[in-house]
């Protein structure tokens, strides 16, 4: 028989560190899984990012969040919930990917069955049974993809870096929120020559108050390059093709960046037999419990939102744990 859980957690970024210490003062210990690090999303973050909420609001557990300024750094919070999770004693294990879970009542005395592999090192399956399947899984893992030819090109990243890698390179960023100004600003100040391409004709209104002056002046000085109402068509392994009002033009390229955006793990859900709405692919869940059609599979997170993945924060998210551990659902 395969080891059993009480509960599994898997996401350990903020709203799944959250979801266990609701568990853990519950007295329910649960084992939380991530395919990355502790707080993956964060990580993906530009290098020194500063949050655009207040630190009181990315609280969990009840743990103060001191940092050096009114915003909190990227680097700020990483210290933070991995100092969160070592203070309340939450089982991590990082690095390990949920495969795929059903229930298996006829063999494991109605429990779910966890497939899991580890993606460093040793990547033999495990199996993990529990009583209770809490999906805490955001959405870094499965970029928005453009369908273009050349996408798949090691150069092409749909994640930012650190700018210090870029000086000396020409560099296409495509895309026009908060991820792509920062990293073309970060960028433009390392010595990059940056050009950014979106289809719309200004920047996404969510920008950052303190982001938006400052990339639209390097704009308006010539220091970063864009190209408004404007779609990739092609990347090759020097140059992207794009297509604006004026035709087809060749922007040259040494690494290319395409923030565009991500989305939840639908697959995950329709192999669980979740159900999804067919237009905004919302999981069918109990808003008091959190718990699916399912039952003792439930939904921590922007998971709940389906597509509209920008109504879940972490402010908000963080009280999920308390809906699925304190709301009387099914296990």
């Amino acid at each position: 028989m395969p080891p059993t859980e009480s509960a599994l957690v898997v996401g350990a970024g903020p709203i799944g560190l959250a979801c266990a210490i609701a568990a853990r003062r519950r007295g329910i210990d649960p084992l939380v899984i991530d395919a990355g690090a502790i707080g993956e999303s964060i990580v993906r973050y530009p290098v020194g990012m500063v949050f655009f909420t207040t630190p009181d609001r990315l609280e969990i557990g009840g743990h103060p969040f001191v940092c050096a300024g009114p915003k909190a750094t990227r680097e700020e919070a990483l210290m933070y919930y991995r100092g969160v999770a070592r203070a309340e004693g939450l089982r991590v294990r990082p690095y390990t990917r949920l495969v795929r879970a059903e229930r298996t009542a006829e063999r494991t005395g109605d429990q779910i069955a966890c497939h899991l592999e580890r993606t460093l090192g040793d990547r033999r399956p495990e199996t993990v049974t529990c009583g209770r399947l809490v999906l805490a899984i955001g959405y870094f893992e499965h970029p928005t993809l453009l369908g273009v030819p050349g996408e798949d090109l090691p150069h092409v990243s749909h994640y930012s870096e650190e700018a210090h890698r870029l000086c000396g390179l020409d560099v296409v960023i495509v895309g026009a929120k908060n991820s792509a100004v920062e990293l073309a600003l970060n960028a433009f100040r390392a010595g990059a020559r940056v050009t950014v391409v979106h289809r719309g004709p200004s920047l996404k209104p969510t920008v950052k108050y303190w982001l938006r002056p400052d990339f639209e002046n390097r704009v308006a000085a010539g220091e970063i390059a864009i190209r408004w109402n404007s779609v990739v068509e092609e990347i090759t392994a020097g140059d992207v093709a794009v297509r604006g009002s004026g035709g087809v033009e060749r922007l040259p390229a040494d690494r290319v960046f395409l923030l565009t955006g991500f989305r939840p793990d639908f697959a995950l859900l329709r192999a669980l037999r979740v159900t999804l709405d067919p237009d905004s692919q919302r999981p069918a869940h109990d808003p008091a419990t959190l718990e699916t059609n399912v039952p003792g599979v439930y939904l921590a997170g922007s998971l709940t939102a389906g597509r509209f993945i920008s109504e879940v924060f972490i402010e908000n998210g963080r009280f999920d744990g308390e809906k699925i551990f304190g709301g009387g659902g099914s296990r």
